[in-house]
């Protein structure tokens, strides 16, 4: 891609230290931000990415190490203080106020020209200048908690950009994004960057980070091990200055396609006709009929906000049933309680992770063992039985690779690719008879995410039945057996992965094909 960088660095940071306790998070990081550039910062989950980029925003204070802005040193006490030098971060998981709509949380800190009135209709009014300039479709005056992910995401850059921001740290931003979603934000950088902008794209996602950065930095285990040019490195290269070693990872479609003839005629579950109302009281889902069988994986993929979140979680009794049936091995669970279906097996990786995932306050073992205390192994008369659930605990996150201090850790330390794995950890574990996952792979590094793929296939061929819900073509089209199409509440096409066509997918995504056209 073109280079546009100019040689002045608006931001240095030099010899940054940062440690939690006995884990070293920074080991003495030097990284540097050219002014008019998209700098990409690489790494494993638990590298020290995001670590360094809240140091830089003001979340942590660094043990050791200097921070300097357009050649001034400064230090950096809190969000404000970075606010004010012109540096915005918008998180993985956006720092927004559920209960207020768009322009109240983003009045929130910004300064209006009317001191007496509420400042909200003036802000409102931003929203939608700044909306219409750079093609955002928000609606000011919805409630966040009635966006979908990315929504929420686009409300943070909108605030980043109504403050003034001159660099621009945009967290893992594609972890759930459609590829029509990353298209438009990939534009929307490189449009910020020609503007003279300095964007911060944290990723583990080694083609993004190549195509889209003038210059990337790799960190591994709290180093900085290279800064390269993004044209002049290379996939490979990348993978192992991030991993420490050459990665040899099998493919993982290769191996579903020796699986395929596992698919047996029990029906692990069975929509039929389901009608379900979204937050603002509309029809999310709208008809929606399908069959999985155990020892199949049944793959969802569309953008964001086409009412697959709706569908998870009325199947998994999260949401009311409008209309429709849900039975789960024969059985009619339509509008049961949450309990009673995981009773029958049903492991859920949920697409919000911190809502419906985890208790951020309890430690790794106790959210490890939120849906197994009263089983006897870890439950006394009276009390649970400590040893046994550390013991159970370090097992599980040696197996799934968490990193953590220790199984004593709260959740609410680890980064967001190692709270995932603590889910996906918990849920595997249970020896589902059905899996239902939405992006289970979110936010997570390369080897994770080809690990986390191998383990549905892995269940598949135990004779367990998978419904995914992903936005990656690569994802569905590597261990999918069928892939559905959902837009504006409705399955547009059910496909066969080996009739399944990425162009066809990608159009029936954006709504641009016909279900006819399709099949």
């Amino acid at each position: 891609m073109e280079n546009t960088s100019h040689d002045k660095v608006i931001v240095r940071m030099v010899n940054i230290t940062k440690r939690f306790g006995s884990v070293i998070a920074n080991d003495h990081v030097n990284f540097d931000l050219k002014t008019g550039e998209i700098h990409a910062l690489l790494g494993e989950n638990g590298a020290g990415k995001t670590t360094l980029m809240n140091i830089l925003y003001g979340h942590y204070r660094p043990d050791e190490g200097e921070i300097y802005v357009n050649g001034h040193k400064v230090v950096i006490k809190s969000p404000r203080d970075a606010i004010k030098l012109g540096i915005f971060m918008v998180h993985q998981h956006p720092l927004l106020v559920e209960t207020l709509s768009v322009a109240e949380n983003i009045a929130i800190g910004i300064k209006t020209t009317n001191r007496i009135l509420s400042p909200v209709n003036e802000i409102r009014e931003k929203i939608l200048e700044f909306s219409k300039e750079y093609g955002f479709k928000i609606d000011p005056d919805a409630k966040i908690w009635q966006l979908t992910a990315s929504e929420r995401q686009y409300v943070e850059i909108l605030k980043a950009l109504m403050q003034n921001a001159r660099v621009l740290i945009l967290d893992e931003p594609t972890s759930i994004l459609a590829p029509s979603e990353k298209e438009f934000l990939f534009n929307f950088m490189k449009r910020m960057r020609n503007e003279g902008c300095s964007i911060v794209f944290i990723t583990h996602k080694l083609e993004e980070a190549i195509s889209t950065s003038d210059r990337i930095t790799v960190l591994r285990k709290g180093k900085a091990v290279g800064t390269f040019k993004s044209l002049e490195t290379n996939v490979n290269e990348l993978a192992k200055m991030m991993i420490g070693y050459d990665v040899f990872i099998k493919d993982a479609s290769k191996e579903n396609a020796l699986t395929d003839v596992k698919v047996n005629a029990i029906v692990a579950l069975e929509v039929e006709d389901l009608w379900v109302l979204g937050d603002k009281g509309e029809d999310a889902v709208r008809g929606v009929s399908f069959k999985i069988n155990a020892g199949e994986i049944f793959g969802v993929i569309g953008v964001a906000g086409n009412g697959q979140s709706e569908l998870v979680e009325a199947i998994t009794g999260l949401r009311k049933v409008k209309k429709g049936k849900i039975k789960i091995f024969g059985k009619d669970v339509t509008n049961a309680h949450p309990s009673e279906i995981i009773r029958l097996g049903v492991a859920h990786i949920p697409e919000h992770r911190l809502r419906y995932g985890v208790v951020e306050n309890l430690s790794v073992a106790e959210n490890l063992l939120l849906k197994k205390y009263n089983d006897y192994m870890f439950s006394g008369n009276i009390f649970l039985k400590m040893d046994k659930i550390h013991e159970w605990s370090k097992n599980l996150i040696s197996k799934y690779s968490i990193i953590t201090p220790s199984e004593k850790t709260p959740v609410s330390n680890l980064s967001g690719g190692n709270v995932q794995k603590v889910i996906v950890a918990r849920e595997l574990s249970m020896q589902p008879r059905l899996i239902i996952a939405a992006y289970p792979t979110h936010g997570l590094d390369i080897v994770a995410t080809k690990y986390i793929r191998s383990l549905l296939l892995e269940h598949k061929r135990k004779g367990t039945a998978v419904f995914l819900v992903s936005s990656d073509l690569d994802e569905v089209f590597e261990i999918c057996d069928r892939i559905a199409v959902m837009y504006e509440g409705k399955f547009l096409a059910v496909i066969p992965k080996n009739e399944a066509d990425e162009e066809k997918i990608g159009l029936l995504m954006g709504g641009v094909l016909s279900h006819e056209a399709a099949v």
